[in-house]
């Protein structure tokens, strides 16, 4: 059996590093899964699989951001929190495309408490991709305020998403063409800029908006 007697002992301190370092490198693979945002906090997941994109994205950012390398939906991200407002989320997240060329998913929860258990899950931190159907959605153009209008043009309750890494009002998901449509159409009417997606597509950040 061979062994390092042989070899010269730079070389063997040398092995003798990398082999030690291994355990270390195979440890720190292990990345955990993102903390929810606080309540009322808006909350930016920017996705970067490597460690360059990471460290690219680190260094376009000004230090008093605070970044957390995390997993979320599978994917590895860097989170990034602290945001009140989803106007200063969002300009962050244009910025970070613009500049670092990486996309980013926002999410937040509201600020109030819910008092009911079935209110606490409607609104609870839980993103998840719907099902196949169909998924219109809205783009409020950083005014919140425009979900009151939707939800009395729709009728009903309006929710949050996901959709391109954007965030939308959801003023309807469901598996009815014809509902889909009509909804639509009635949105276009009066004003709103809304789209027709495939709901497969979406993720549901949550299932009613506050307002």
């Amino acid at each position: 059996m061979q062994t390092f007697k042989n070899l010269p002992s730079v070389l063997v301190l040398a092995i003798a590093g990398l082999m030690s370092n291994a355990g270390s490198v195979f440890a720190q693979q292990t990345i955990p899964a993102c903390q929810p945002p606080t309540a009322g906090e808006y909350l930016l997941l920017v996705v970067s699989p490597t460690a360059d994109k990471r460290k690219q994205l680190r260094s376009a950012l000004p230090p008093e951001l605070k970044t957390v390398t995390c997993q979320y939906l599978n994917e590895t991200v860097t989170r990034i929190g602290g945001f009140n407002r989803i106007d200063d989320a969002n300009r962050w997240a244009r910025y970070v495309s613009s500049i670092v060329g990486l996309s980013a998913i926002i999410t937040t929860r509201p600020s109030e408490p819910q008092p009911t258990q079935q209110q606490q899950q409607t609104v609870s931190y839980n993103p998840q991709a719907l099902k196949e159907g169909y998924a219109v959605l809205v783009d409020y153009f950083n005014r919140p305020e425009l979900a009151t209008s939707v939800q009395q043009t729709v009728g009903g309750n309006v929710g949050f998403a996901s959709y391109g890494q954007r965030p939308y009002l959801l003023a309807v998901y469901t598996t009815n063409q014809t509902e889909a449509y009509n909804t639509l159409q009635k949105l276009n009417e009066r004003g709103f800029y809304a789209i027709l997606v495939d709901s497969r597509k979406v993720i549901l950040l949550r299932s009613t908006v506050r307002l």
